[in-house]
């Protein structure tokens, strides 16, 4: 792709505008004119956007109020980042569900409606506990006192920054206390506040896993990182190639890795923290769906084992629903002040949901929603592979029981992404293995998820996948 940075003229682009009262700060205003650009389809999707230096110059600006712009554009979903790569348009009407634009001369061209859904990353949403909730947030209503609906602390509400501290300490194993928990709006909010910290404690260096969830990714380099690709091997990161790039951070999924399903191993677990300790770095421990483990209890937390140099990222986005966005970071005591530092206007989610939360743990609903929920997906995951076997005998399934997803290794020469095609025109949503790659493409496989799809119809979407791959 042609890279298009010099062909606007971005000061004319971009209609920063006034503040408004002197009470809108003025990255704030930048990056609405860039979400509006990108929105007006002014900025297509694919399209690059100048290094933050580039932009800030030609705006007259410091850089800092660029890349903050870019960096909140990249957790919306707005801009993508990559190693390498310019930082470019990753929205359009199209992909975001918006009305397509009708084509000169013709009828706008609907894509085929979704009938079954194997990509990964949605628990089941059917099954969310709805009178619960209502229930939690009722009562929460019915009992939150005058000083609850004032001004939010930026860390969160003290009721569930203990409610959490307790959970963590009881069900995974952490070292945690109210003091260390910081409620954000997910597992990328949280990677991105811990990053601005890691930046502002000197610290410019990240790794992430390979292959990995680009978000991950993104929030680190937007947070004005450089980021290092690590592989993964069945003992989960390769700890040794780690210790060959200058990251002093490291992102990792120790329960549960994304994609290949991978545990860390003990052994790799203890050269980990060695790591963390001779480099005076961190770990960054993505606990994104660890609450879910079939052939036993659920690995106890790294963070529990070196509290002082891991940073612990967890949310409900797969226990209950994304939509929710509550999530929470448990930070290493002498970070506390950086951390702080470093978002110190960070807006955390609606008081109301984080004492809703709290209510829904307290009163043991989220422990039964949780009982209820591994006995649905185990029966489902089971149901899965035993029809894979049955109609794509050649496929060979990766990855521990547990989670939400499983890998499906299929032989070389497999045009994977024909079969995403295939599968999308017949209303089936798979997701291919190279689209979580860092560089290199990976052997062909597919990441199949089974969190939002029914037991009846995991067998003809099987179909479905079987033709496709014909």
């Amino acid at each position: 792709m042609a890279d298009s940075r010099t062909n606007f003229a971005w000061a004319t682009l971009l209609d920063v505008g006034p503040a408004e009262g002197g009470r809108r700060r003025l990255h704030d205003r930048l990056t609405h004119a860039l979400r509006t650009a990108i929105r007006d389809g002014r900025l297509t999707e694919g399209a690059a956007v100048p290094p933050s230096r580039a932009l800030a110059e030609e705006l007259g600006y410091s850089r800092w109020v660029v890349t903050e712009a870019y960096g909140q554009l990249i957790a919306e979903g707005y801009l993508s980042a990559r190693v390498g790569s310019a930082t470019r348009v990753s929205w359009s009407r199209e992909t975001s569900g918006s009305t397509p634009v009708r084509p000169r001369g013709g009828r706008a061209q609907a894509r085929p409606p979704i009938r079954y859904d194997l990509a990964p990353g949605l628990p089941d949403l059917r099954a969310f506990p709805r009178r619960r909730w209502a229930d939690a947030v009722r009562a929460v209503i019915g009992s939150a006192v005058h000083y609850d609906l004032g001004l939010p602390d930026p860390a969160g509400h003290t009721v569930l920054r203990t409610t959490v501290a307790q959970y963590l300490r009881r069900s995974r194993g952490a070292d945690a206390h109210a003091e260390s928990v910081t409620v954000c709006a997910g597992v990328t909010d949280g990677l991105l506040r811990t990053c601005r910290a890691l930046r502002a404690a000197g610290i410019a260096d990240v790794a992430v896993e390979h292959p990995g969830w680009g978000r991950l990714q993104d929030a680190a380099t937007g947070a004005g990182l450089r980021v290092h690709p690590v592989p993964v091997d069945h003992d989960g990161l390769n700890v040794q190639a780690l210790a060959g790039t200058p990251a002093r951070a490291v992102v990792v999924g120790a329960a549960h890795q994304f994609p290949t399903g991978t545990v860390l191993s003990p052994a790799r677990r203890a050269s980990l923290v060695r790591w963390a300790r001779e480099a005076d770095g961190f770990v960054i421990e993505d606990d994104y769906d660890a609450e879910f483990r079939y052939d036993r209890h659920p690995v106890a937390l790294m963070q529990g084992m070196a509290p002082g140099r891991v940073f612990l990222l967890g949310s409900v986005s797969k226990t209950l629903s994304p939509a929710l966005g509550l999530g929470w970071l448990v930070a290493p005591a002498s970070m506390a002040p950086a951390l702080q530092a470093a978002n110190p206007v960070a807006a955390g989610p609606p008081v109301l949901d984080q004492l809703a939360l709290a209510t829904f743990i307290d009163r043991g609903w989220y422990d039964a929603h949780l009982r209820a929920a591994r006995r649905r997906f185990r029966t489902r995951r089971d149901l899965l592979l035993r029809t894979l076997a049955a109609q794509v005998p050649k496929g060979r399934v990766a990855g521990t029981a547990a989670g939400l997803h499983i890998l499906l290794h299929l032989p070389d020469g497999t045009d994977t992404r024909g079969t995403v095609r295939a599968a999308a025109a017949t209303g089936l949503r798979l997701a291919d293995l190279d689209d979580y790659r860092a560089h290199q493409p990976m052997e062909p496989a597919l990441v199949l998820g089974y969190g939002n799809i029914t037991d009846t119809e995991i067998p003809p979407a099987i179909t479905l996948l079987r033709d496709a791959l014909r």
